[in-house]
């Protein structure tokens, strides 16, 4: 009797471990440690982009809200069946990633970049697509991105860039005391 019962929760625990407690974000969180790790080796080493050699950049980290800006361009792209950086309804990129929270306020510097792809069925394929291109290969080498966010939806590939530096003390200080003026200037369309 021992041995059936030990035999039945042996099978039952091997059955259990096999079944994912939760699918989507297992896969959701795979989905993000693969591309981060692709980037940051394509980064970590550096490369040729075009006829312009980029050093090795700073690893970069993942931003939730670059995300949703990079799924909501996704899928709007799918939906209305187009492919462009500027949306349907005539929002830029800059535009598009400031509406899903990432903005300017509060930073010393701020810049913004984006790739797509349509088409392609895995990471390292969308990947080696976008350092093979020169426009897309400067977007991952760029030392001046600290962040990213990436989706993919029906096959449409949005990879968003962010990079924002603080104030220092010192700058936030002189900012208070009225000796120091912050000038924003338009965020430039990039690829």
């Amino acid at each position: 009797m021992k041995r059936l019962f030990f035999g039945a929760l042996t099978t039952l625990l091997i059955f259990l471990s096999c079944i994912p407690v939760e699918p989507g974000l297992q896969s959701e969180k795979h989905f993000k440690e693969k591309f981060l790790d692709r980037v940051n080796e394509a980064r970590h080493k550096g490369c040729n982009c075009g006829n312009t050699y980029f050093a090795p950049a700073p690893p970069l980290t993942w931003n939730d809200q670059l995300e949703d800006a990079a799924m909501g361009h996704a899928e709007d792209m799918s939906g209305k069946n187009y492919f462009s950086h500027t949306s349907k309804d005539g929002r830029t990129m800059a535009q598009r990633i400031t509406a899903a929270g990432y903005a300017f306020k509060g930073f010393r510097t701020y810049t913004v970049g984006e790739n797509i792809a349509l088409g392609q069925m895995s990471i390292d394929e969308v990947m080696n697509g976008w350092l093979h291109s020169e426009g897309h290969c400067k977007n991952l080498m760029n030392p001046a991105f600290k962040e990213i966010g990436v989706a993919e939806f029906n096959h449409y590939w949005v990879q968003d860039f962010g990079g924002r530096e603080s104030f220092s003390a010192e700058q936030e200080k002189l900012i208070k005391s009225g000796r120091y003026k912050v000038i924003q200037r338009q965020v430039p369309e990039g690829h």
